[in-house]
């Protein structure tokens, strides 16, 4: 029996790329906000935290940057981002209270187009998944995974150009997660219709990857729509309502006092797109098993 994801619906619109995190014994969400964010007065991107008790945002940070992703060590936040949507370069901002940053250079790949990056700790070093759309003879069909590791979140050396997945069909990567020998990423799998699905496939190598047999593990249905922000107005109820839904992507998640914390996103891939959050009762490692029996 496949994992069980029991979907709460819907908690925002026009949030897509969201990172559920601890963070000193709280749960936060990280969230890359738009320029087109109806809350956002900017103008531009940025980046914050969520308290998830609370409903408080931290201070805005990275301004202009987009994309991004968190990963926590030691009561240190690490967040990746791209200079541009489509962007050649990934930085690293750092910070142990949400409200000062160091910012570090990751990559920088002239020519390269990348998007979604999501980072975790294998053994004695790190790995940074990133998503790219360009050029051809790097991406092959986009969206493609490729990866980058560090010994110290300062300097990251490009893995072999076999350490892909998958050049031959789109298979837009989203969170990388490793346990036990493992490297784990949740990807958009596209199909005929159009429609989208959240799939998982694993390697040890990052070469060669085992798809689940449970696959998909998140499809589009009527539960995304169910209201789990009262916050949310009328018209944007409404709007959740008749909105087209072809697709789940964007999964990320975290483990908390002993569940799965989980966001995604569902909509109509093409920019009309709402935030949802689902549990699932047990720890990531009964998680990340559960998907190969």
């Amino acid at each position: 029996m496949k994992p069980r994801i029991t979907k709460l619906g819907t908690i925002d619109c026009d949030l897509v790329e969201t990172t559920p995190v601890v963070f000193r014994g709280r749960l936060y969400r990280f969230e890359y906000v738009r320029a087109g964010y109806a809350a956002n007065t900017t103008g531009d991107s940025y980046f914050r935290f969520v308290d998830h008790a609370t409903g408080t945002a931290s201070p805005s940070f990275a301004r202009g940057y987009h994309l991004g992703n968190v990963f926590v060590e030691r009561d240190v936040l690490y967040v990746t981002g791209t200079n541009l949507w489509d962007g050649e370069r990934v930085d690293l901002f750092v910070s142990t209270d949400m409200t000062t940053w160091e910012t570090r250079s990751a990559l920088n790949l002239p020519g390269w187009g990348i998007f979604n990056t999501s980072m975790c700790r294998a053994g004695d070093h790190y790995v940074l998944m990133f998503e790219v759309g360009k050029p051809p003879e790097i991406a092959g069909v986009p969206f493609t995974a490729r990866f980058a590791t560090s010994t110290d979140l300062r300097t990251w050396q490009l893995t072999a150009p076999e350490c892909t997945y998958s050049k031959e069909r789109y298979t837009a990567p989203h969170c990388l997660r490793y346990l036990d020998g493992y490297y784990y990423n949740f990807y958009l799998e596209a199909h005929p219709g159009p429609a989208y699905d959240q799939r998982v496939v694993r390697s040890r190598d990052l070469v060669t990857w085992e798809a689940s047999p449970l696959n998909p593990v998140l499809a589009a249905s009527d539960e995304d729509r169910t209201i789990a922000n009262p916050l949310l107005t009328a018209a944007e109820q409404t709007r959740i309502a008749g909105a087209i839904n072809i697709n789940n992507s964007d999964i990320d998640f975290c483990e908390f006092q002993g569940r799965l914390y989980i966001t995604y996103s569902w909509g109509s891939q093409l920019g009309v797109e709402h935030l949802a959050a689902a549990v699932y009762e047990g720890t990531e490692r009964q998680f990340l098993l559960g998907w190969y029996p």
